[in-house]
């Protein structure tokens, strides 16, 4: 029992990472918004815009939610990692507006999707108290450092993809990457390791997953049949091969997914820093 006790109540080892905001903008070329991937199809690049659609939305709530419990951070790292999340998230909202403006262009659906996401959000926030609002930002944190990793550790996920659409990809899953355990970390300061925490953060994943995909994969539907690929079965071969096939973006992170409900998790226990060297590439 004294055993348990203390697997459940250690802390993670790891030093905080220190994530820089970087103000980049990107030239996204409007016309190529539906078909900016060639090699892995239209189908496959829908479900990518489908992603953009809710990233400058959510990316606000994880910002308030974090912003919430800054005043309750003693360590002095943690509140500079914290302050530059906010930075970095804040760029990636303003870059995905702009990627997404071309999209609400395009599809009639994406602003309507916008606009029903942020309306869950509201009501989340008016309904569960802050630390269930961290709960679920360090859920949707460990979404997208998984989709990072995929992007950064396969080469292939990117190939034939129009450079200006994969730069920005490429960027953000680097930052996503770099700042992915601060959420994480604010929460093992202000909610500790008890039985309470852990419920509470595994809570988070599932209901995350549950809203996430349960309004994902009805809007990328309706794009795809708006766009006339909805029958396009030499399109869904390429889909599946991306995401669930030899690639395998989807694929590639199930057992990582799980690793989540662990009651000792940490995101640096899936140790992918050496993916940050390429940064120093992108950004000289």
């Amino acid at each position: 029992m004294g055993i348990l006790h203390k697997k459940w109540l250690k802390k993670n080892a790891y030093p905080v990472l220190l994530p820089t905001r970087r103000d980049i903008q990107f030239n996204l070329p409007a016309d190529k918004i539906m078909n900016w991937h060639t090699d892995a199809g239209d189908i496959f690049t829908a479900l990518l815009n489908t992603f953009s659609i809710v990233l400058p939305v959510g990316e606000r709530f994880f910002i308030d939610a974090v912003r919430a419990h800054r005043e309750m951070i003693t360590d002095p790292d943690l509140k500079k990692a914290v302050t530059a999340f906010i930075g970095q998230e804040a760029m990636h909202g303003r870059e995905h507006e702009a990627y997404n403006a071309a999209l609400f262009a395009r599809s009639p659906i994406a602003p309507k999707f916008e606009q029903l996401v942020s309306d869950i959000f509201v009501l989340l926030k008016k309904y569960l108290p802050p630390h269930m609002w961290l709960s679920g930002t360090i859920a949707l944190e460990h979404f997208t450092a998984l989709l990072a990793d995929s992007l950064l550790t396969e080469p292939r996920l990117f190939e034939g993809a129009d450079p200006d659409f994969e730069a920005i990809w490429r960027w953000h899953a680097l930052e996503e990457t770099e700042h992915k355990a601060v959420a994480f970390d604010v929460w093992d300061t202000v909610k500790g390791r008890g039985l309470v925490a852990y419920g509470e953060r595994s809570l988070g994943l599932v209901i995350a997953t549950v809203l996430f995909w349960g309004l994902v994969i009805p809007t990328f539907l309706i794009m795809l049949k708006d766009e006339r690929k909805l029958t396009d079965l030499k399109g869904w071969r390429k889909f599946y091969r991306y995401t669930f096939g030899d690639i395998g973006a989807l694929r590639i992170q199930f057992i990582n997914y799980t690793d989540y409900f662990r009651p000792n998790f940490h995101p640096w226990d899936h140790d992918n820093r050496r993916c940050l060297e390429q940064i120093n590439n992108l950004y000289k």
